[in-house]
């Protein structure tokens, strides 16, 4: 008596099934989807005061507003949609949060990349940089942020300076382990092959800690975002983390959620983009998986 086995192409089919990005991104839409229907309820039944949390509805019709550009008339009819405050502020508050972003993380990945992979290829740097690192590394950027106002004064360059900090250490300390943990394998074949140090660093030590620095600057990333609205309810007047802080003094709850919830789409944005990057970038690592 033989068992029969299950046909290759119904096992395929159920696997690429459950492998569906559709059907991955419909299932995580559902726990936001209830929890949004569940805010609702409980707002729409007063079980919460509308000025600490605002219902779902009131903070789209804000968002809205605050997306939508200044329109040079309203309606009279109370309650309508020519009715809201339209500012457009939220491209500009984007734009500018982005910029500093960009900037500072340019400048701490900038200065981690080369200083981790010193550290990481040479014993001798290591030993002189590593005890300084492990002092500064604790500290959090928000602890400098008395000293980048003393130091730079307000405005755009304390906000760069915190994000470039906030940026520095993670893709240090991920370039730093990348180049450490090679696989002696790999090094003892280009020894074998009559690779010299300077072809041993760029054609094997550089590709194979590539998987690590590239996970630094994902995180490096995410963290100089986080630092970016912060340094913003303190240094500048405009952006996310400002206006934010703005709405917290006029007491707009329903602004502040919607500043909330344009970071963390746009924090989800940067996270998938940096994951795509990453994909494309590591495809050769993950030839096998293919």
């Amino acid at each position: 008596m033989t068992t029969q086995a299950i046909p290759r192409n119904r096992r395929r089919s159920s696997r690429s099934f459950w492998s569906n990005p559709w059907y991955e991104r419909a299932v995580g839409m559902v726990v936001p989807v209830a929890a949004i229907l569940l805010w609702q309820w409980v707002a729409a039944n007063g079980w919460v005061d509308p000025l600490v949390l605002p219902a779902p509805l009131d903070v789209w019709r804000k968002w809205v507003a605050y997306l939508l550009p200044l329109v040079p008339f309203e309606a009279y009819t109370e309650g309508g949609w020519w009715s809201w405050a339209l500012s457009g502020e939220l491209p500009v508050d984007v734009t500018t949060s982005m910029v500093r972003v960009v900037v500072g993380f340019a400048l701490g990945a900038g200065l981690a990349l080369p200083l981790g992979l010193a550290m990481g290829a040479s014993r001798v740097v290591y030993a002189w940089m590593n005890p300084f690192v492990q002092i500064l590394r604790p500290i959090p950027p928000i602890a400098y942020i008395p000293l980048a106002i003393l130091w730079f004064g307000l405005g755009n360059p304390p906000a760069v300076f915190l994000i470039a900090l906030g940026a520095f250490f993670p893709v240090l300390m991920n370039t730093i382990a990348g180049v450490r943990h090679v696989d002696g394998i790999y090094l003892r074949a280009a020894r074998n092959l009559g690779a010299g140090r300077a072809t041993m660093f760029l054609r094997v030590i550089l590709p194979a800690a590539v998987p690590y620095i590239l996970s630094g600057v994902r995180i490096g990333i995410g963290t100089a975002f986080i630092v970016v609205i912060v340094s913003e309810m303190i240094a500048v007047n405009n952006g996310l983390g400002f206006r934010i802080l703005e709405a917290r003094e006029y007491f707009w709850s329903d602004k502040i959620i919607a500043g909330m919830i344009t970071i963390g789409m746009l924090g989800l944005a940067i996270d998938l983009a940096m994951n795509r990057l990453n994909n494309y970038l590591l495809r050769w690592h993950r030839g096998l998986e293919q």
